[in-house]
Formats: structure tokens, C-alpha cells, sequence
């Protein structure tokens, strides 16, 4: 078999992978909904209307001179490509335990296709629903001021972190004992990392030890990369930055997953 039919063909089996996950999807909405959409959502919604008018009178000059609702946005739509995280990790569990994968080793089914659909269909999950949220914004006061190309960088960089949390989730359910275990294992990502970050305050305005963490940390330049291209503002240095934190997560979680998928082979 040559290299390009060896590519075309582990293409079609990942096509294949990525239609059956998005049919998985399709049947689990109320799981999408919940996780990804609602509690996003509810979190916009709590920091804008109970708690906006405290933070944002605080924050002062600090929140870059913007309404706190477009200072709070660029982050709960993070917040949402993390919440997808759960479902990945999930989806990847259920079918590495539920004996799913050993029918697939019977069949002429090419290695990384399984995992690649899980990816692929996290993606696309991420990219609907931080547009939801987005709408949901705007309903309730977010007035961006992106020109088409910022609009097309915010696709990029949703993309390229919801790739690399993809990634990392897979690797998450790969060697999670149970589905449950496989969602506690990404609270981090869903909720700890995004507290510890810019995304409901700006880095600057928190305790030394703190603001160390949440400088150095991914979720903070992502943000920071989606608040100024929301803002028509330039974006600097801090793009590349995100772009190469996404790259080191996605990279990391391609060769976990890839590392335990082959001792579960074994």
C-alpha cells in the first residue's frame, strides 16, 4: 500500500468516525445543552446582571476602558470551548469501555480514526456552540467592535483551543476508569483554570502568588487574544502566545492519547 493510500484511506475511516460522533451528538443534545451552553450561559448571565455593576465600578480603568459585559465576554466564550471538554472526555470513555473498540479492531479500520472523529466532532461542537453564547451576548448588551478579519482571527483561535483541549480530553478519557471519572477529571479545565485566569478580572488586579499563576497559564492569553480582537484593539504579541500554548496542549494530549490507546490495544 502506498503512503497516499495509506492517507486516504485512514481520511475516510476519520470521516467515517467524525459522522458517527456527530450522530452521537445529535442523540446526547440535552448533554451538549446542559454543559456547554446552559451553564456558560448562566455564568454570562450571573457576572453581568448580579455581579457586574460591583466588579466593573471596581475595576475602573483597569477593564481597558470597556463595559464589563465586552470585558467578560471574550473569556465565558473560553469558558464554553472548556465546558465542551466534558463531553469529549465522556464520549472517549464510553467507547473504551464499553467494548466498542475491540469490534473496531476486527474491522479494517485505521489507527488514530477514532480518536481523530472524537477531535474532529469536539470542534465542531465548540465552534456551535461558543456561537450560541455569542448570540446570547449580544441579546444582552455585548457590542463588539471586530472588523471581518478580527472575526476570522476569534474563529482561528476558537478553533485552534478547542483542537488542543480536544486533544487533552481524549487523552482524559482514554485513562479514565469510567465516564464519570473521565468528566471529574476535566473540573480543572472547565471551571479551575478559567476562575484562575483574566477572564472575569484582569490578572493585575489579583494577589502576587495569583497573578503569577494566571499570567502563565494558557486560558489568560487566549483570552486576552479574543478581548482585543473583539475590540478592534491591536493584539500584539499575545496571539502568538495563545497559538503556541495551544499547540503545546494539543501536541501533549495527541501523544497521551495516542500512548494509552495503544496500551489498551495491548
Amino acid at each position: 500500500m502506498t503512503a497516499v493510500n495509506a492517507l486516504t484511506i485512514a481520511a475516510h475511516d476519520s470521516a467515517t468516525m467524525l459522522g458517527r460522533e456527530l450522530k452521537h451528538t445529535l442523540r446526547l443534545f440535552r448533554l451538549l445543552f446542559i454543559g456547554a451552553i446552559l451553564v456558560p450561559v448562566v455564568m454570562l448571565l450571573l457576572f453581568d446582571y448580579i455581579l457586574g455593576g460591583a466588579i466593573g465600578h471596581g475595576l475602573g480603568d483597569t477593564a481597558q476602558g470597556m463595559p464589563y459585559v465586552d470585558f467578560l465576554v471574550p473569556g465565558i466564550l473560553m469558558m464554553t470551548v472548556a465546558a465542551g471538554s466534558a463531553a469529549t472526555a465522556i464520549n472517549v470513555s464510553t467507547d473504551m469501555t464499553g467494548g466498542i473498540v475491540d469490534r473496531f479492531r476486527t474491522m479494517a479500520v485505521s489507527r488514530g480514526a477514532l480518536l481523530a472523529g472524537h477531535v474532529g466532532g469536539s470542534v465542531l461542537r465548540a465552534l456551535v456552540t461558543t456561537t450560541v453564547v455569542t448570540g446570547v451576548a449580544l441579546l444582552v448588551g455585548f457590542r463588539p467592535k471586530a472588523s471581518a478579519r478580527d472575526w476570522l482571527g476569534v474563529i482561528g483561535i476558537v478553533a485552534a483551543f478547542s483542537f488542543a483541549l480536544a486533544w487533552l480530553s481524549a487523552a482524559l478519557g482514554m485513562v479514565a476508569k469510567s465516564a464519570a471519572g473521565a468528566n471529574g477529571a476535566t473540573l480543572p479545565i472547565q471551571f479551575l483554570l478559567p476562575f484562575l485566569s483574566s477572564t472575569f478580572v484582569p490578572a493585575s488586579t489579583m494577589p502576587a502568588g495569583v497573578r503569577w499563576f494566571a499570567e502563565h497559564q494558557p486560558f489568560t492569553p487566549v483570552v486576552e487574544s479574543l478581548r482585543a480582537l473583539l475590540a478592534g484593539a491591536p493584539i500584539g504579541n499575545t496571539a502568538y502566545l495563545a497559538l503556541a500554548w495551544c499547540a503545546v496542549i494539543a501536541l501533549a494530549g495527541y501523544l497521551w492519547a495516542q500512548a494509552a490507546f495503544r496500551r489498551a490495544a495491548r
